[in-house]
Order: C-alpha cells, then structure tokens, then sequence
C-alpha cells in the first residue's frame, strides 16, 4: 500500500511526532537536526534544478541535431531526383 494513499498527516499527527521527536532526541538536538534537515532539502533542490536544466539543454541539443538531419535528409533527396 501506497503512503500517498493516506493523504498528508493531519495538525494532530504532526504534534505526536513532534513530541515523539522531542523525546528521542531532546531540546538541544532539534536546533542540530532542522539545520541537517535544511541543508539536506537545499542540496536536494539544487541537485533537482541541476538535472532540469540538463534534461532541458538536452532537449534542445536533440532537437537541432533531428532539425539538422531533417534538412540534411531533404537536401539529398532534393539532390537524388534531379
């Protein structure tokens, strides 16, 4: 079964795992564990806006190279009926 099937926790799930966080781990390493958790999101969308642009520059390269045959190819026909 699928956690997306769930839906997102609701405002009551939220504060058990907060205290359940709380528990575990203390005051004092909350502050410790958000900054990790922050760096570790801004790495992730970085990576994720990295790969984007890549997909996009591929793309685009795909398409002149399929422009390019496409043109060499009507060149050559145009060229072979004559």
């Amino acid at each position: 079964m699928s956690l997306l099937a769930f839906g997102a926790p609701g405002m009551q799930e939220m504060i058990v795992i907060f205290l359940i966080v709380l528990l575990l781990f203390g005051a004092k390493k909350i502050p410790e564990l958000a900054r990790g958790v922050g760096k570790g999101m801004g790495e992730f969308k970085k990576a994720k806006t990295e790969f984007e642009r890549e997909i996009k520059e591929g793309e685009q390269e795909g398409e002149k190279e399929w422009e390019q045959s496409d043109q060499t190819s009507e060149t050559q026909s145009s060229t072979s009926e004559d």
